[in-house]
């Protein structure tokens, strides 16, 4: 997912190594995926989605 994103958008994400099943994706400090609410692992392309959703146009 991390070459995706820098693929995608031109940007090397940060990996945090979590615990206890945290998976999070954050973008300038708002979350856009949270496994922790959705209960899931995100689907392919899911994340990237929400990223392009949360940029400015």
């Amino acid at each position: 997912m991390a070459d995706e994103i820098e693929s995608k958008f031109g940007e090397k994400p940060e990996l945090i190594k979590g615990r206890d099943g945290v998976f999070e994706v954050e973008l300038d400090g708002g979350l856009i995926y949270s496994k922790k609410s959705t209960g899931r692992f995100p689907e392919p392309g899911e994340v990237e989605t929400a990223l392009a959703a949360s940029l400015p146009a």
